[in-house]
């Protein structure tokens, strides 16, 4: 089944308002500036698709993504959550800085709102002319914060507002911009997959931009039982069902649903493709395909079972490699290279100067506020690459943890919040799995680490660690 396989280096109705927006903008898509389509699904492994390891799941789409683009393999993840992971790929701002740094939970329904001051990608491309649009899971305000996708620059929202009512498939509703639409029994990602195409169709004349965050494959394990599922039916020796626990219904054959969704993720891919080329827009789109962060164990998700390969320490929560880097496939036929592969470490928070330098905006454009740096002549080949002193990350659940890599070299910090935190130092270019901490051998390198997570913390009252 690994037909692309790389070999691992080291290194519907809109809002009144919104609906004038986007009669206002009257930008169309060319190849210097090109749609963009930025795929974000929810908990997918850096393993989890065939070309990067994936050996008992079917991907044929991400393999033909992968033939016509280009892929990153050390690409991270903003951190290893999901509220906080978005919020830096929104702000192009590390997890140090940003408002959102941990999934708060608000009642009845919803998360810490993203702060309305800030700009976000959608602000970006809106002001660029372009229509936007998000398709799938926000979590990044309340109804009613202003922290909601139509108020943060999307002219058109379809979905969940709140991840924790994303871990239903069969809502009772989704949000259709402001408004509430009941579902009456309907699969929520292929009803959300069927809104996101139906976008590209109406606006394949216009410049657009759409942010599909589609929810799988994050738990429950519950699909339709369709040809997809049939795929993976009696494949796998399925240990035990995962019986409902309150937080994810009952899935009965557990690793077939997983794969399945994989598959059914990589469908819409597949459709997503087609369409581009049908409209003979293709060459006038970017296509990134990532995750937004590492695979998770809940709801009986078993990633030990299918990461055969075993590459990277750590799930969802860790900030090991296995819990912050992902997959990340860039695709513009005529404008990148076909097959290619980079090793540039980079992550979310590169995308926002990566769409200022895409869009032609001044480099300076609210370049204070902003800790990434423009991937975009690895994108096209064509200018001088700047590189990363270092990424940092941190994490603010299970009493804490920082992360600084600089170069080949990476610190972990835990414990923080117990007042007496412990160091792991990791060269990742030897060691990618991250089993031999180097620490107290290398204690010069640790301090110099630590200075930069010192330094990058920007203290918050919200997410403090209780310092």
């Amino acid at each position: 089944m690994n037909t692309n396989k790389f070999i691992y280096p080291a290194s519907s109705l809109l809002l009144t308002s919104g609906l004038c927006f986007a009669q206002e903008r009257d930008a169309v898509a060319t190849t210097e500036r090109p749609n963009v389509i930025y795929l974000l699904c929810d908990d997918m492994g850096y393993s989890d698709i065939e070309a990067y390891g994936q050996q008992m799941i079917s991907t044929p789409n991400l393999n033909r993504l992968v033939n016509k683009g280009m892929s990153f393999t050390q690409f991270y993840a903003s951190t290893a959550v999901s509220a906080p992971s978005r919020a830096s790929l929104m702000t192009g701002q590390h997890t140090g800085h940003t408002k959102i740094r941990g999934n708060k939970e608000i009642q009845p329904e919803g998360q810490e709102p993203l702060d309305p001051n800030v700009e976000t990608l959608g602000h970006l491309f809106q002001q660029n002319g372009y229509v936007t649009g998000c398709f799938g899971k926000w979590g990044m305000g309340y109804p009613g914060s202003g922290g909601e996708a139509n108020n943060m620059g999307f002219d058109v929202f379809y979905g969940y507002n709140c991840q924790r009512k994303a871990h239903s498939y069969y809502p009772e509703y989704l949000w259709n911009n402001q408004e509430k639409e009941y579902q009456n029994g309907r699969y929520s990602q292929d009803t959300i997959h069927e809104h996101a195409m139906k976008f590209i169709e109406d606006n394949k004349d216009k410049a657009f931009f759409g942010y599909f965050t589609y929810t799988i494959p994050h738990a429950e394990l519950c699909q339709p039982q369709d040809s997809i599922v049939d795929m993976y039916k009696g494949k796998f020796q399925e240990p035990h069902p995962w019986y409902d626990n309150g937080d994810y219904g009952t899935a009965t054959n557990p690793r077939a649903q997983f794969a399945a969704m994989i598959t059914r993720l990589d469908t819409y891919v597949g459709q997503i493709i087609d369409k581009l080329e049908e409209l003979g827009i293709a060459e006038k789109t970017l296509f990134i395909f990532t995750s937004d962060n590492g695979p998770h164990n809940e709801g009986g998700a078993d990633p030990t079972f299918f990461n055969t390969e075993e590459r990277l320490r750590g799930l969802k929560r860790a900030l090991y490699e296995g819990g912050m880097r992902v997959p990340y496939i860039a695709y513009w036929p005529g404008t990148i290279e076909a097959g290619s592969i980079s090793d540039l470490m980079a992550a979310g928070w590169d995308m926002m100067p990566t769409f200022v330098e895409l869009l032609g905006e001044d480099t300076d454009w609210r370049e204070e506020a902003m800790d990434g740096l423009s991937i975009l002549p690895t994108l096209t080949g064509k200018g001088e690459q700047r590189q990363h002193d270092f990424l940092y990350w941190e994490f603010h659940e299970e009493n804490g943890r920082q992360a600084v890599r600089a170069g080949d070299w990476k610190l972990i910090r835990q414990n923080i919040k117990n007042g007496n935190p412990t160091h792991e130092l990791y060269n990742i270019a030897e060691d990618p799995h991250e089993d031999n901490n180097l620490a107290n051998t290398y204690p010069d390198k640790v301090e110099e680490l630590k200075v930069i997570m010192d330094r990058e913390h920007i203290h918050s009252d919200i997410f403090n660690f209780g310092r």
